[in-house]
């Protein structure tokens, strides 16, 4: 029993190290880019191999979600709406939907699954391989050389995600609404503009922008103290995503409840 309520007491003590881990290396990230930008000594070239890495994984699956994505919104919000003879309404939920929550969600949750894989993969193999520790006593500060243009590359690449799922889910959207629910495309877009604004857009980008800063900072910690072999940078892995995923939900509600405080809907 004594051993047990050890254990138990030990998961908040552990959980609150990383928390204080994960600020303590917020801070370093924050200061080095700031430092290193205005010293003209920020790695520009790491940035956009980086940048290009990411990509890659993430802008092919990006489409194949949102497509769907946009489907499910214009079938199950026709089948609804068509109940009550409001069809002309669909463009209006569609982006009420997806510029809101749907586009920035999806982007946090594909940058959580295939963006920190590739981080929490990496930054782990180069640990288990004590490259990080050969980098330190060559005086070389991981933090800067590896974190900072991958974080930098996350919070670039982010926004530019978050507009291929709009652009892709808004355009399937407006396929399948032509054709389920016989909206007319001038209708469909005058709905549209009526009830999604700009400053749902700059939402979704300062949405997708916190995503990234929190998706790089877990997954790079978790990288970075990846321990046991290759068994430990799956475990690595695992636990940045799972992380990513519930802190990703957490600020999707925070901020939205901001949203909805401030900048409530209205009618153009």
């Amino acid at each position: 029993m004594g051993k047990t309520a050890k254990r138990t007491l030990a998961i908040p003590v552990k959980s609150l190290g990383s928390v204080g881990r994960a600020a303590q290396l917020t801070a370093e990230v924050a200061r080095y880019t700031v430092t290193d930008t205005i010293s003209r000594r920020l790695p520009v070239g790491e940035l956009i191999t980086q940048a290009w890495t990411l990509y890659k994984v993430t802008a092919l699956p990006a489409i194949m979600m949102a497509i769907p994505f946009g489907a499910m919104v214009a079938v199950q919000i026709s089948g609804l709406i068509n109940q009550v003879g409001a069809n002309s309404l669909v463009g209006a939920a569609s982006g009420v939907g997806i510029v809101r929550q749907g586009a920035p969600v999806t982007a946090g949750l594909l940058m959580g699954g295939a963006a920190a894989s590739a981080i929490a993969s990496d930054l782990g193999a180069r640990a288990i391989r004590e490259e990080l520790d050969a980098l330190r006593v060559m005086g070389v500060n991981p933090v800067r050389h590896l974190i900072v243009p991958r974080f930098l590359a996350l919070i670039l690449l982010a926004p530019i995600l978050c507009g291929i799922i709009i652009a892709a889910s808004i355009a399937a959207s407006f396929v399948l609404s032509l054709y389920v629910s016989d909206v007319a495309p001038g209708t469909y877009w005058i709905s549209f503009g009526a009830f999604a604004k700009v400053v749902d857009i700059w939402f979704a980008i300062a949405k997708v922008t916190v995503f990234a800063a929190i998706v790089a900072i877990v997954s790079s910690l978790r990288g970075m103290e990846a321990k046991g072999g290759p068994r430990g940078v799956a475990d690595a892995v695992n636990a940045s995503v799972v992380l990513n995923v519930v802190g990703i939900l957490f600020a999707n509600t925070a901020i939205t409840q901001i949203q909805t405080m401030f900048f409530p809907m209205q009618v153009g």
